[in-house]
C-alpha cells in the first residue's frame, strides 16, 4: 500500500516555499512557541504533521547547525543559532524602514494623514507623519511633542505603559484607542499599538483628520485595517502580531 504523502503544518499564515526539506525544517522551529521549555517527539508530530522518522533526521540537522538542542529527558528545545540571527536582524533594522511603508499603504488607501508617536516620558513625539492627500488635513509636524493625556495616540501610549483604570482598561481590551475633537475641536483620531520584541511597546500609529471624515462610522470602517496594519509591523519587528489580528477581526 502507497503511504500518503504528508501535509506539513506551516505557522498561519506562511504559504509553502515549495522546498520540502525547508518547509519542514521552518515547520518544526516554529513549534515552539515563548512558553515551551521543551517538546517531546511525540508532541513536535503533533503540531507540525511530520512523522517521528522525519522529524529525528531534521532534529539532527538542525541540532548540528545549533537551531535545536536536545534535553537530557530527550525533549528538544530551541537552540542559540536563532538567538543569534534574531540579534543581527535587530541591529540592522532601521524603524523607518519598517513604518514608513506600511503607513504609506494606509495613506494611498484612506488619503488621510497616517501618524507614528513614540513615548518620550509626560510626552509623546511624533517619529513619522505621512501628510493627508485632501486639500484639508490635520497637520502635524514630525518631531512636534504633545501631551500623552489628550489624543488617541496619548492614550494608547498611556494604556499599554500599564496606566490603570478607565479609559486605559477598555483601550488595552480592544487595542484601539480613538479620539473626538479632544485635543483639536475639529480633528478625531484612531490608534492601534505596535510592539517588538518581547512584546515591548515601540509606538502607537494612528489614523488623524478632521471630524467631517473621521468621524465615528468612518473609525469602525477602518478599525481592522489599521489593527492589520499594526500588526504587520509588530511582526517585522520582532512582536508577537497574534492579538493585534484577532482584533482586527473583533
Amino acid at each position: 500500500m502507497t503511504r500518503s504523502r504528508l501535509v506539513v503544518q506551516m505557522p498561519q499564515g506562511v504559504p509553502s516555499s515549495g522546498v520540502d526539506v525547508l518547509d519542514r525544517a521552518f515547520a518544526v522551529l516554529s513549534a515552539f512557541s515563548a512558553y515551551d521549555r521543551g517538546l517531546t517527539l511525540a508532541e513536535l508530530s503533533l503540531r507540525t504533521g511530520l512523522y517521528k522518522s522525519t522529524l529525528l533526521r531534521l532534529a539532527g540537522s538542525l541540532i548540528q547547525h545549533r537551531f535545536l538542542s536536545r534535553l537530557e529527558d530527550g525533549r528538544y528545545r530551541l537552540g542559540p543559532a536563532g538567538f543569534v540571527l534574531g540579534s543581527r536582524y535587530q541591529a540592522s533594522l532601521d524603524l523607518g524602514d519598517v513604518m514608513l511603508p506600511i503607513m504609506r499603504e494606509l495613506n494611498l488607501a484612506l488619503g488621510e494623514a497616517i501618524s507614528f508617536h513614540i513615548r518620550d516620558g509626560d510626552r509623546r513625539i511624533c517619529l513619522y507623519r505621512i501628510a493627508a492627500t485632501f486639500s484639508i488635513g490635520h497637520q502635524v509636524r514630525e518631531g512636534a511633542a504633545q501631551s500623552l493625556e489628550r489624543g488617541a495616540g496619548g492614550r494608547l501610549l498611556l494604556a499599554f505603559s500599564d496606566e490603570p483604570g478607565e479609559p486605559y482598561d477598555t483601550i488595552r481590551r480592544d487595542y484601539c484607542a480613538m479620539s473626538f475633537g479632544e485635543r483639536d475641536p475639529e480633528v478625531a483620531g484612531i490608534s492601534a499599538p505596535v510592539f517588538g520584541v518581547r512584546q515591548v511597546l515601540v509606538g502607537a500609529l494612528g489614523i488623524v483628520g478632521p471630524l467631517t471624515r473621521v468621524d465615528r462610522a468612518f473609525m469602525t470602517k477602518e478599525r481592522g485595517r489599521l489593527l492589520s496594519s499594526a500588526a504587520e509591523a509588530t511582526e517585522a519587528l520582532g512582536g508577537d502580531p497574534a492579538r493585534l489580528r484577532q482584533a482586527a477581526l473583533e
